[in-house]
């Protein structure tokens, strides 16, 4: 009877104690795999509705499947931008790229520049690209130079992907302002 009654204890016990894995046998087994593709002399094409809108080149890319899908530039990158008739009109220069596919947008770091076909040319030290907005911003600093000459910088910008538009939210530097509170053209 006192067996009896002393045999579930014993089980319970033995599974207790004989179910034993070390913290390592554990991590091993709960560990999220990161896959990783690499790919050399990069060559890709973006299209959309039909219509070709950049080529980039890069010596090197990674890409990593995880639980956030990116492509990794970790040696540079150049992108040619299209007009509608496939004519380049801006072209794009960083030493680091990382391209997050489920948001289809591009952070660049590290002499990022860009030029337009007319002369336009924004530098800066890191840029965001949002290819549903076809707008490129930071919030670090950045100039920008007209082919006039023209030279703008602040900390904060915004642009359209071909330069027609620039904004910097807070603007570095001198500016000539007239009585009226407006800026003189130059």
């Amino acid at each position: 009877m006192i067996f009896r009654s002393l045999l579930p204890v014993l089980a319970g016990s033995v599974l207790l104690y004989s179910c034993e894995n070390s913290q390592a046998e554990i991590d091993a087994y709960t560990k999220r795999v990161q896959m990783q593709e690499v790919a050399q002399d990069v060559e890709s094409y973006l299209s959309q509705a039909g219509k070709m809108k950049a080529r980039l080149k890069a010596p090197l890319m990674y890409r990593v499947m995880s639980d956030s899908q990116y492509l990794e530039f970790p040696n540079s990158l150049h992108v040619d931008f299209y007009d509608d008739s496939t004519r380049v009109e801006t072209w794009l220069d960083s030493k680091y790229g990382k391209y997050f596919e489920n948001l289809d947008k591009v952070y660049l770091r590290d002499s990022v520049v860009i030029v337009t076909v007319k002369g336009d040319t924004l530098r800066c030290h890191d840029l965001w690209w949002d290819q549903n907005k076809a707008i490129f911003y930071t919030d670090s600093v950045a100039t920008y130079r007209s082919p006039g000459n023209n030279i703008s910088g602040g900390r904060g910008m915004e642009a359209t992907q071909d330069l027609k538009t620039v904004t910097f939210r807070s603007p570095l530097g001198d500016m000539v302002v007239s009585s009226s509170g407006f800026a003189e053209a130059p």
